[in-house]
């Protein structure tokens, strides 16, 4: 079960978003991840929950974040429920997308376990649902993932694979490479990985 800790930034100028603590793990429904996040100024500032199941579906989501929160599942594309700080407004959303995306490595993760890429596979379309901090807004984005190469290198631990992709935004064209080992990203656009205390898990 890999813990460690990754730092968010803004991909563009740098600026410091939050540390976010993690655990994650494969299991008998799929692989579940568990984060808390933390300001820069040392304040908690939220909290992802995701699992999914063995084909890479969310079946369930839980996303905190500045007292916003949204509950979410693959159900009819996506569903979730979005619930204001006070409490008092639930506003429900329904796209024809497949998983979610957002600032959270997590999502990294999820979308690879949903397009189970090969690196002589031509690149694929995705439509997520993506909720971005601080009050979680739902987007629908479209993205296009491809396998470039995956490498085994030498560790301590044994044989490491490290996959690298490349993630086209559809709607600007923006290109940009993601780093992953198997449950952990090791770098990406705003997010670097700070520690990690037990080696990525391997997905069967």
């Amino acid at each position: 079960m890999p813990r460690g800790r990754y730092s968010l930034h803004d991909p563009h100028d740098h600026t410091p978003l939050a540390d976010e603590r993690f655990h994650c793990a494969p299991g008998p429904s799929g692989w579940r991840y568990v984060s808390q996040l933390t300001a820069p100024s040392g304040d908690h500032s939220g909290s992802v929950d995701l699992t999914l199941d063995e084909l890479g579906r969310p079946i369930r989501l839980e996303l905190h974040a500045a007292s916003w929160q949204v509950r979410g599942a693959a159900l009819d594309g996506v569903t979730w429920v979005r619930t204001d700080p006070t409490g008092a407004d639930a506003t429900e959303g329904n796209v024809r997308a497949h998983a979610f995306t957002g600032t959270s490595p997590a999502f990294l993760i999820a979308t690879t376990r949903l397009l189970r890429l090969t690196p002589s596979a031509s690149a694929t379309r995705v439509r997520l649902v993506s909720l971005t901090e601080p009050v979680l807004a739902p987007r629908t984005v479209d993205q296009s993932w491809a396998l470039l190469k995956r490498e085994t290198h030498g560790t301590d631990n044994g044989p490491l694979t490290v996959d690298e992709y490349q993630v086209t935004a559809l709607d600007t064209g923006e290109q940009h490479a993601v780093h992953i080992a198997g449950d952990v990203v090791l770098a990406a656009p705003g997010i670097e990985l700070e520690e990690l205390e037990s080696p990525p898990s391997a997905f069967g």
